[in-house]
Parts: C-alpha cells; sequence; structure tokens
C-alpha cells in the first residue's frame, strides 16, 4: 500500500504499532524481527513502513531527519488515526525518539531495539568491532561482498546467523538507493529529541547489544534518565544486528515486555 512516497503493510487486528526500520535496510528486516512475537501475541494491528529512498518507498524531496519526521506524523494522524506503539530500530530508534519528543501525546509505548542516540554512524560511547565466535569455513565460502557485508557490524559469525542475515538484512540492502542514502538523505535534526521540561513517562522498552560498534550501548543505558519508565537490556554477544544473533533473547523480552 502508498501513502504519498511510503510504502506500506499491515498485518494483523488490534491495538496499533508503527514499526520503523534502521538506515539503508526496510521493512524485511522488521517483518523477519517482529513478526515470530507477534505469532505468538495476538491484538496488535502492525503498520511496517519503508523509510523514503529504502524498501518500495520512493525518495520525493527528503532531505533530513525533519522532513522524515513530517512524513511519519501525516502517516500517523490520516493512516493510523489514533494512539499507538512505536517502535524504532537503529536509525528507526533515533526517529522514534524524536517522534515522541513533538508528539507524545500521540505514542502509547514505545520500543527502540539498538536505537541510534546520536545522528550518524558510530556517535557517542561506541564498541570496537569484537568477533565472538566465528566459523572460519563458512566464512571462505562467502564471495567477497558476502564477506563484506556480513563482517562488517556482525559479531557472531555462524553458519545460523549468516541465513537470517541472508533471509532478512541482505535483501533490504539491495532495496536501498544508495545514490541517495550516501549524498543527499541526512539523519541531523533540528532539535534536540533529549529536551524536555520534565522526563518523558511513556513506558519504554531498550534493547542494546553490548558488542555494538555502530550506535553502542552505554548511552542507550543513559536514555533511563529521559525515559524513567524505561525497561533496559544489555544482550551480551549481540553487535548492532541484536535480532538475528540474539533472536530467542530479543524474541522473548518484546513478547514479555508487551504481554506484561
Amino acid at each position: 500500500m502508498k501513502h504519498g512516497i511510503i510504502d506500506y503493510e499491515i498485518i494483523g487486528e488490534g491495538n496499533p504499532i508503527l514499526i520503523i526500520h534502521g538506515w539503508g535496510i526496510c521493512r524485511i528486516t522488521m517483518k523477519a524481527a517482529f513478526e515470530p512475537v507477534f505469532e505468538k501475541l495476538d491484538g496488535y494491528k502492525r503498520y511496517y513502513i519503508d523509510l523514503p529512498g529504502m524498501g518500495n518507498s520512493e525518495k520525493g524531496e527528503v532531505k533530513n531527519a525533519d522532513d522524515i519526521l513530517a512524513l511519519l506524523f501525516d502517516f500517523a494522524l490520516n493512516v493510523i488515526g489514533e494512539k499507538f506503539i512505536m517502535v524504532g530500530q537503529s536509525f528507526g530508534g533515533f526517529l522514534t525518539r524524536a517522534f515522541v519528543n513533538k508528539h507524545q501525546d500521540m505514542v502509547l509505548k514505545m520500543i527502540l531495539l539498538c536505537p541510534g542516540v546520536f545522528p550518524g554512524v558510530k556517535k557517542g560511547h561506541v564498541e570496537p568491532v569484537t568477533i565472538v565466535e566465528k566459523d572460519e569455513e563458512l566464512l571462505s565460502s562467502l564471495t567477497e561482498d558476502e564477506y563484506k557485508n556480513f563482517t562488517m557490524m556482525n559479531v557472531l559469525l555462524t553458519k545460523k546467523v549468516w541465513e537470517r542475515y541472508k533471509g532478512s538484512i541482505l535483501p533490504a540492502l539491495k532495496k536501498a538507493d544508495w545514490d541517495y542514502l550516501n549524498h543527499t538523505l541526512k539523519g541531523e535534526l533540528s532539535y534536540n529529541p533529549d529536551k524536555y521540561d520534565s522526563p518523558c513517562k511513556i513506558p519504554s522498552l531498550i534493547i542494546a547489544g553490548k558488542q555494538d560498534s555502530i550506535v553502542g550501548y552505554k548511552d542507550q543505558f543513559e536514555l533511563m534518565n529521559i525515559y524513567p519508565n524505561s525497561t533496559y537490556c544489555a544482550v551480551e554477544n549481540a553487535g548492532h544486528n541484536l535480532q538475528i544473533e540474539q533472536p530467542e533473547i530479543f524474541e522473548n523480552l518484546v513478547y514479555s515486555w508487551l504481554k506484561a
């Protein structure tokens, strides 16, 4: 389905939940991560969107995070049309926090998966790349491009993780307009998403990877000062693609938090 330049998909019925992916991927990745949760948890109407220039969405005249947030507000107002839960992964987590800062009256709860705290890559307290486990036989069988993609930010370089990566992340990366992402779209925001007159009391789940070399996990811990009604979990043996490296822990965390 289309709303303006935004391509989206709706699955299920019940409480609306808007799920936003990170930079360079699309809803393929988020569906693979979250649908196993909702197979066990009824009562949620999932809105999976593709951000501009990613997935099946057009880039339009979007130049920065402010432009994307205007599209998200329009989508929330005219497509969802009621209060909703908001989920954001990586850059999508940064956008979620920015949206809540301006429109917290529209958001019931939020889930932040390996969220960017600052715009850009490797900003703040970010961990060095640390490989936890690797399968040399598998790595030697990959093409040069596959090897480069797979080892860029994953810390568990195993066959199981590769199969999940190949199924839910590589197809999303291939759909992105990388010329647009690398040369036109900027992640910067015109305001500070952490500036509140009083702490934001929206219930929040923050999931971080202890070996995340893209956004880290330490700055995410500090978000609990901004969102006092938050649950924070830093998952060991997980990098920026936590949902494919530790899927059972990820799914159990989301399931338990939503069901509580």
